[in-house]
């Protein structure tokens, strides 16, 4: 069982995300029914899933400014994941997925700046509990590192899913100690706030302490360090 902390992480920009659409399997605000249908070419997992009726979309619409936006969407992703920890033991809980997805736009700042910084977040909170978070951008076409073509998300999506510790940390090559951590991943109840703070400004201070150290770059201007890019 999982305790106190994690579900009690703040919001103090509550409104910056308007629920759309709360968590179905049939989501009638996006299309994404195609999408789906290709995409289990790509994923051993989902067509099992869809199957059982266990794979889920919440949709919000961003309503504020990108770093509200931003402490909300790791917000939900939170609550997705505590959500899904208990259910990951239990029958067929390997093929559960939530699918946070996010429609609306925030002027002048891209999907991918959104979501960006959230996923790398949830991915070290939770990475280590067996966990796993994904990210796709609207429009964006995937290229597998088998050279395959992944289709183009019509809409902006973070999936919750459990790890599978024989195949994602393949996919986490560019930061080796979260593939490391990702691959021994147990979850034994723990708090993943225990030992970080809950406030969405000091969690992206902490999580930029974890990212790899950039390549050196002749046109580097200083600016601070972005998540680094992943397939999931």
């Amino acid at each position: 069982m999982t305790t106190g902390r994690t579900s009690a992480a703040p919001t103090p920009t509550a409104g910056a995300l308007r629920l759309v659409e709360a968590s179905t399997t049939r989501p009638t605000s996006v299309d994404i029914s195609g999408y789906v249908r290709q995409m289990t070419a790509h994923c051993p997992y989902l067509a099992p899933s869809l199957q059982r009726g266990l794979t889920s979309w919440t949709v919000y619409r961003a309503d504020g400014d990108a770093e509200a936006v931003q402490a909300e969407l790791f917000h939900a992703g939170v609550q997705a994941a505590e959500w899904l920890r208990p259910l990951l033991n239990r029958p067929h809980g390997a093929l559960r997925c939530e699918n946070i997805v996010l429609v609306g736009d925030v002027p002048g700042t891209r999907h991918r700046d959104l979501l960006g910084w959230p996923h790398w977040v949830l991915k070290n909170l939770y990475g280590p509990v067996g966990v796993m978070f994904g990210k796709f951008y609207a429009g964006e076409e995937e290229v597998t590192a088998a050279g395959h073509r992944i289709p183009a998300a019509p809409a902006s999506f973070l999936p919750v899913r459990a790890a599978v510790r024989r195949r994602d940390p393949r996919f986490l090559s560019a930061t080796p100690d979260l593939a490391a951590a990702l691959a021994a991943a147990d979850d034994d109840g723990r708090d993943v706030f225990e030992h970080i703070p809950t406030e969405w400004t000091e969690i992206r201070t902490w999580a930029q302490y974890l990212l790899p150290p950039a390549k050196p770059s002749p046109s580097s201007t200083g600016t601070p360090a972005s998540p680094p890019p992943s397939k999931s």
